[in-house]
């Protein structure tokens, strides 16, 4: 599934890069703007911000404040933390795909056509309720992970902390971060 991600992200990101490269160089350079290269555009990048999102959400990543992570001196404590936080995230989750399935259905009772390509907005306009789908589906497995170590069914937890030094996968990143801006000094 990482390498699926992995693929699927890289091409879609080079895909909004081509476009914008071939914007600027039609656009600016030979004064000759391409007709719907924005409507082509639309749909690389709307679904390079939902399948982000969902791979974010696939790997437990989504921004989150760990502040009482960082306070709570044990496995079962963080997991009741992070089994009430994924509980709350699936309500919200569910709550918003129901609207995306309302806005999904009016998209495909009204099948849409962009003003220039004559591309169906259905392309694009479906990435949310499918993203939010795809979303609501991975918290519940990280909620049902969690419920499990809760329940002596799993031996690990799914984010275990050192209690000696907590840190967050942030604090890893900006020492990360630090240790490249140290070295770039020298």
């Amino acid at each position: 599934m990482e390498r699926l991600f992995r693929y699927v992200l890289t091409a879609l990101i080079s895909l909004v890069a081509l476009f914008q490269f071939v914007q600027v160089l039609t656009r600016y350079i030979f004064e000759l703007p391409v007709m719907g290269l924005e409507e082509m555009a639309v749909i690389p990048t709307i679904w390079l911000y939902i399948l982000g999102s969902v791979n974010a959400s696939r790997e437990d990543t989504q921004i989150r404040a760990n502040v009482l992570e960082i306070f709570l001196k044990t496995d079962r404590s963080r997991a009741v933390l992070l089994a009430i936080s994924d509980l709350i995230s699936i309500i919200v989750s569910v709550w918003m795909t129901l609207w995306a399935w309302k806005y999904f259905s009016y998209a495909l009772r009204v099948w849409k056509e962009t003003p220039t390509l004559y591309i169906p907005t259905f392309t694009y306009e479906s990435a949310l309720f499918i993203g939010l789908v795809l979303m609501t589906l991975f918290t519940a497995w990280h909620f049902w992970r969690n419920i499990a170590f809760l329940m002596g069914w799993r031996k690990t937890p799914d984010h275990p902390v050192d209690d000696d030094y907590p840190e967050t996968p942030e604090v890893q990143e900006f020492q990360v971060l630090s240790d490249a801006h140290e070295e770039s000094k020298r």
